[in-house]
């Protein structure tokens, strides 16, 4: 079954140094490591900053275009994985491995059976 990692940092949170981020990210290019080589892995990618988005909304037929993410939270999604597992229980053994899960949150969402 697919399920979708979603990653969500709190950016003041993040390490405030560039040793500290390295640090960060070879634990999530370890993790990525360990899914491929369980074959657990489908596709996963880093998201660009909350400044870079745009919301859409289409409200009695007409289009309105917002610059930053859908809602204003503390919390912002900085990236996903989608997984091909066994169960629901691999899927948050596996969420419970990123970084993000210690200072942030990791939503794990089934992806819709085709």
């Amino acid at each position: 079954m697919k399920y979708m990692l979603l990653i969500y940092d709190d950016p003041s949170l993040l390490p405030d140094s560039d040793a500290a981020m390295e640090k960060v990210l070879a634990e999530y290019f370890a993790f990525t490591q360990e899914i491929v080589d369980s074959k657990e892995y489908v596709s996963g990618e880093r998201l660009d900053g909350t400044d870079t988005a745009t919301s859409v909304r289409v409200r009695s037929g007409k289009t309105a275009t917002t610059d930053g993410p859908f809602a204003e939270t503390k919390e912002h999604l900085g990236g996903f994985y989608i997984v091909d597992v066994t169960d629901l229980d691999r899927a948050l053994e596996l969420a419970a491995k990123l970084p993000a899960a210690r200072t942030g949150a990791v939503e794990v969402r089934p992806i819709f059976p085709t």
